[in-house]
């Protein structure tokens, strides 16, 4: 767990300098201070369950077990990345890790979640499917639609809402006419849990009860992971709305600061063997940088492929 939230940190800083530099177009959103929730969800699947992702899942992916070196390569637009480099940030997909996908569209999976988890019961295996999306994406009709037939039909999926307390610039507080969004559970007679989500054990403990309520048939949960992100809501956010104070008060929850030092209090592993596994973890995003900036470009002539069946 500490090793894979060092392994999205370490990938995002890169991603981040990497379009400072001009190599990455488009845009991006960065999880950097929400690994927590990605890497304690990711622990309570099977290798058959199923994951959607949202615009801010690079952290899902690499959790799920995405290559760092095609997720690289997708990013700066060359041919040996995930989607050929046709999708780039925001279209990671790895169907044969389970993960079918993020998505540009806010609460774009959430639905897509519930048709994976009705394909689910109708083949009638005891696979989980797990839906993230963001808190802004708590407000559109298509969360309290989805939220009510998975419930209605007792669907095996777990949603997952990442409140980093913004949607964009706007602040949760200012846009729930409750104070949780695990409060709508109630709606929908499903259970509402709400968790820290810079707690990776607290996570893992709180999704994995509700993934194994979905695999014995007992119906969908609705998790609110409680996080923050760190950088802006994309590259061109300005962030006007919160202040540094808040921003830095909220880096002292750091989760892997957090939970690595309480795995060096109890001697597993040492602060050696931690500093050695971080050392390993940069020499790894260094090689999948490697790989990217020597892979091919697309060709001009292939650009309508996958574009039509």
């Amino acid at each position: 767990m500490l090793k894979q939230m060092q392994l999205i940190r370490a990938f995002e800083e890169k991603a981040d300098e990497l379009f400072a530099l001009g190599k990455v177009h488009g845009t991006m959103h960065l999880s950097i201070g929400q690994e927590a929730v990605a890497v304690g969800a990711m622990a309570c699947l099977r290798p058959d369950d199923y994951i959607l992702s949202t615009h801010r899942g690079h952290g899902h992916c690499i959790a799920r077990g995405a290559d760092p070196k095609l997720m690289l390569a997708e990013f700066m637009g060359k041919e040996t990345g995930y989607c050929r480099g046709r999708g780039g940030s925001m279209h990671i997909a790895d169907p044969e890790m389970g993960n079918l996908g993020a998505n540009g569209v806010v609460g774009g999976g959430i639905s897509i979640a519930m048709g994976v988890a009705l394909a689910v019961s109708l083949r009638k295996t005891d696979q989980v499917v797990l839906g993230f999306f963001g808190d802004g994406a708590a407000n559109l009709g298509i969360f309290h639609e989805s939220l009510n037939m998975a419930s209605i039909w007792h669907l095996p999926v777990v949603y997952i809402c990442e409140n980093n307390q913004y949607g964009m610039s706007m602040s949760v507080k200012r846009a729930l006419s409750v104070e949780n969004v695990a409060d709508r559970a109630v709606a929908y007679n499903m259970p509402g849990t709400i968790v820290d989500g810079n707690d990776v054990l607290a996570v893992y403990k709180t999704i994995r009860e509700a993934v194994s309520r979905a695999r014995q048939g007992d119906g969908p949960s609705l998790i609110e992971a409680k996080t923050y992100r760190w950088k802006g809501h994309s590259k061109s956010d300005q962030e006007r709305y919160r202040t540094r104070e808040e921003v830095n008060e909220w880096k002292q929850k750091c989760p892997i600061k957090r939970f690595s030092a309480q795995l060096i209090a109890k001697g597993i592993p040492t602060l050696e063997a931690a500093e050695q596994m971080e050392a390993e973890v940069h020499e790894e995003i260094q090689a999948a940088l490697e790989f990217a900036e020597a892979s091919p470009e697309p060709r001009v002539e292939d650009i309508l492929e996958g574009v039509y069946a």
